[in-house]
């Protein structure tokens, strides 16, 4: 903590990339599932295909949609992108009617667990210390609700007292509007609270633009 800065009201942190990551990699996670349907598949080429179909996606999330209907977004979303990873990497075909629709079920569901993601070495301890200095914590994430699953198998949910994602809010980062509305949960200034993430341009950046203090978590490598 700087300590040239008083303490602040509440950290919020980003989620993927921050607090835990996804283990060997997405395509690693990919290939898992799809070997178990017998497909020939590379982990390095699905890797790829994945950030380069994530990258061209519209922001996770969907403004105006009622929470009933909030699951079959996120659902059909991630579909899109997976259906566009095994194109990108030459896997489509072998993955032909229902049986994409059995990959991505499983997928899915798999990412909900806690098998795909490894918390960080430091995150446990850094939390609990926050904790004890009376700090209030909030995640800040593009991220699908899918989160409340993760954290809960993790162990990492009772650190936090507000979890504020894209898609429940209808705005991702950098999109100011779900900064201040995880800031009304804790009925706080910008200037009460801190955000650190690892992405500069969505956590840092983005948390700069609404006069909160930010951090810029730069991770080596993958877990």
């Amino acid at each position: 903590m700087p300590a040239d800065r008083p303490q602040p009201k509440v950290i919020f942190l980003d989620a993927v990339g921050t607090l835990f990551g996804v283990r060997h990699s997405v395509g690693h996670q990919y290939a898992y599932i799809a070997r178990q349907l017998g497909a020939i598949v590379n982990d390095a080429a699905l890797n790829r295909a994945f950030f380069q179909a994530f990258k061209q996606a519209d922001p996770c999330s969907f403004p105006g949609v009622a929470p009933e209907d909030l699951v079959i977004e996120e659902y059909n979303w991630w579909k899109a992108i997976a259906r566009q990873t095994l194109t990108l990497s030459g896997d489509l075909d072998q993955f032909s009617g229902i049986k994409f629709d059995d990959f991505f079920s499983r997928l899915y569901s798999h990412f909900a667990t806690a098998a795909p993601w490894v918390v960080y070495p430091e995150v446990r301890a850094t939390l609990q210390q926050w904790q004890g200095l009376g700090i209030e914590l909030g995640i800040i994430s593009n991220f699908d609700t899918r989160i409340h699953p993760v954290l809960q198998a993790l162990e990492l949910d009772h650190h936090f007292r507000t979890v504020t994602i894209s898609t429940e809010v209808g705005a991702a980062k950098p999109n100011p509007h779900i900064f201040e509305v995880a800031l009304h949960k804790h009925r706080c200034s910008p200037q009460e609270a801190w955000h650190i993430g690892d992405s500069y341009r969505e956590d840092y950046l983005a948390a700069r633009a609404v006069d909160l203090f930010a951090l810029w978590l730069r991770r080596s490598k993958s877990p």
